[in-house]
């Protein structure tokens, strides 16, 4: 079932760090709310706070708190919003939002609202968007919650595996653990697993496959050594848009000061289109391994490859 949320109230300020005053309506263009603070060609446009949270703020302390108070352009109702993602989507009449941020810096004293409600919401449970499309925006309007559900394919390269020989352990072991960290980050997600031989051209035409269906994330499995099977960073470097190449060559470090067996791996790391690509080696221990670097990494690294500037 689809989750929405309705509008309570709309909100705007000429200055940063001060509160908002309700409005009638706002206008929502590609520069966020002409008029208001925050608008601009940047991630943070739009801000929104759900009464979910205002109500909880209210009660510590001890007071009622009006819309605006916290300086969010968009009061809510209906959705916990700190609990949404980045590149997640809003969408109501016509008018979409992309949600950028959740949260920000809290600047104390310095603020004008700090100052004078005492303390902030906004800091934790304040979320900030992007206009996509804009529009007329007034209080009752309703919106529709569009997760942007991520794709990830993981690859596992053996021939014994592929051929029932044994079963395959680093595969369900990168889902595992790439599930875990998404799910502390309030991600959505699919997985698809395969397994193949150690084959060049079937390796291509799977990545090939998950590229043209807008995979966003491909993690490949075995191959990444220098065995006459193992070929799996000669297909997909010649495949790379972009090389990322800090990644592995931290993990070859990090790891071969210890064990010098895990200087030997060619494992790569890249962009093909608009997909990430790692090849992971193919022992469970080495995959975790690998996935304690990759995976902080992740979150940056898709906001970028969709055209999301935070720094």
């Amino acid at each position: 079932m689809m989750k929405t949320f309705e509008v309570t109230s709309v909100n705007i300020s000429e200055k940063k760090g001060t509160v908002k005053k309700p409005v009638e309506k706002i206008s929502l263009t590609e520069i966020g709310i002409p008029g208001d603070a925050h608008s601009g060609s940047w991630h943070r446009q739009v801000s929104l706070l759900g009464e979910e949270s205002i109500r909880k703020f209210s009660k510590e302390a001890n007071r009622e708190i009006k819309f605006g108070e916290f300086a969010e352009n968009i009061s809510t109702r209906g959705l916990e919003l700190y609990k949404t993602a980045p590149l997640d989507k809003f969408i109501s009449d016509g008018i979409e939002l992309m949600v950028t941020q959740i949260g920000k810096k809290c600047h104390g004293d310095n603020c004008a609202i700090f100052r004078e409600v005492g303390n902030c919401v906004m800091p934790k449970e304040g979320i900030f968007a992007k206009v996509l499309t804009g529009g007329e925006l007034t209080a009752g309007m309703k919106f529709e919650y569009h997760p942007r559900i991520l794709r990830i394919n993981v690859i596992t390269l053996s021939d014994r595996a592929s051929q029932g020989v044994y079963e395959d352990l680093s595969g369900p072991a990168i889902q595992k653990k790439t599930e875990e960290f998404l799910l502390s980050k309030n991600r959505h997600f699919e997985f698809h697993n395969q397994i193949i031989p150690d084959d060049s051209a079937l390796l291509k035409q799977s990545i090939l496959k998950a590229v043209s269906q807008k995979t966003d994330i491909i993690f490949t499995t075995g191959g990444t050594g220098i065995g006459p099977r193992d070929i799996t960073p000669d297909v997909v470097r010649p495949m790379l848009d972009k090389e990322i190449t800090g990644i592995m060559e931290l993990i070859r470090v990090k790891y071969g000061m210890k064990k010098p067996n895990a200087l030997i791996s060619r494992a790569v790391a890249g962009t093909i289109n608009q997909t990430l690509i790692y090849t992971l080696p193919g022992s469970v221990k080495a995959v975790n391994e690998y996935l304690d670097e990759i995976l902080p990494t992740l979150e940056h690294s898709l906001y970028m490859m969709n055209g999301l500037d935070l720094h």
